[in-house]
C-alpha cells in the first residue's frame, strides 16, 4: 500500500504529513482521508486525525470533499488536497496556492515550478523508465494553467538558442498540490471522468473539461527535483536525493 511505503525510514503518509505541518499557519485544520483502516491508523499515529471515506470514491479530490463535508465546511471554505504519495514538495508551495485563493479570482489553484536546463535533462532520462512519472502544465500570460500532461510540454524549437540565452527553460513541472474553493470541488466531484482524464490520467483535466479556472502559481523549486512517488524507480531516485542532499524530515 503506496502511502505506508517507506522512504529512507518514513513512510510516505508520514512525510507529507510532516511537510504539511511545516508549511500552513496555526489556524489551518490537518485530516487524513482514507477508506483504509490501516491509513488512518497510520495517519493517527503521528498526530493527525482520520476522515474515513466511501471505498468508491476514485479520486483524491473527491476524499478531499467527502473529508471537508466530514468537518462542517461551508462554501466560502478552501480546501487543499495534498497528495500522499509527493511528499517532496516546496515548502513554499502550499502557502502559496492558499494566498491565491484568498487573493485572486480562481476556483482552483496549483503549484508550478520552472525547470533549468539540469533538471529538465533529468526529467528527460527519468521518462525514459518511467514515462507516466512526472507532469508538466503550459499557462497563459496570466499565469492561469491551459493544459496538463505526462508528455513534456512544451516542444521546443531552437532549443539550443534557448539554453543559450539562459539557466531556466521553458518547461513547468506540475507539483502535485490543489487548492480548491468548496463550490469548485463540488462541480468536479459531480461530474464524470472525461475522456481526456482518463487518457493522460490526470484528474485535473477534468476541471478545464468543465470550464473552471486553475491558477498555476509559480513557486521556487524543492532541494528535492521529483514529483510523486508512483514507481520503484521513484522510490530509489528520492533515496538516493536524501543521501546527496540530507533529509528534509522534520526540518
Amino acid at each position: 500500500m503506496k502511502p505506508l511505503r517507506v522512504i529512507a525510514g518514513h513512510s510516505l503518509l508520514h512525510r507529507t504529513i510532516d511537510l504539511a505541518r511545516r508549511s500552513v499557519t496555526a489556524d489551518a485544520r490537518l485530516v487524513v482521508a482514507t477508506d483504509d483502516a490501516r491509513i488512518a491508523a497510520h495517519a493517527e499515529d503521528a498526530g493527525i486525525a482520520a476522515i474515513m471515506t466511501d471505498p468508491a470514491i476514485s479520486s483524491g479530490s473527491g476524499r478531499a470533499l467527502a473529508a471537508a463535508r466530514g468537518v462542517g465546511a461551508v462554501d466560502d471554505t478552501i480546501v487543499v488536497n495534498l497528495q500522499g504519495d509527493a511528499p517532496f514538495q516546496p515548502v513554499g508551495a502550499l502557502p502559496a496556492v492558499i494566498a491565491a485563493l484568498q487573493d485572486g479570482s480562481a476556483d482552483v489553484a496549483t503549484p508550478v515550478v520552472r525547470l533549468d536546463w539540469a533538471a529538465l535533462d533529468a526529467l528527460r532520462l527519468h521518462k525514459q523508465d518511467a514515462p507516466f512519472s512526472g507532469t508538466t502544465c503550459v499557462r497563459d500570460t496570466e499565469g492561469r494553467a491551459l493544459w496538463f500532461s505526462k508528455t513534456i510540454m512544451p516542444a521546443m524549437r531552437g532549443e539550443d538558442a534557448l539554453r543559450a540565452a539562459g539557466p531556466s527553460s521553458p518547461v513547468l513541472r506540475h507539483v502535485g498540490l490543489y487548492g480548491y474553493r468548496l463550490p469548485a470541488l463540488e462541480r468536479f466531484e459531480a461530474a464524470a471522468p472525461t475522456e481526456l482524464e482518463r487518457l493522460e490520467g490526470l484528474e485535473q483535466l477534468r476541471l478545464l473539461d468543465l470550464h473552471l479556472t486553475i491558477d498555476a502559481v509559480e513557486v521556487a523549486p524543492a532541494l528535492f527535483d521529483i514529483s510523486g512517488i508512483d514507481t520503484e524507480a521513484d522510490i530509489a531516485r528520492a533515496e538516493a536525493l536524501i543521501l546527496r542532499h540530507g533529509d528534509p524530515f522534520g526540518t
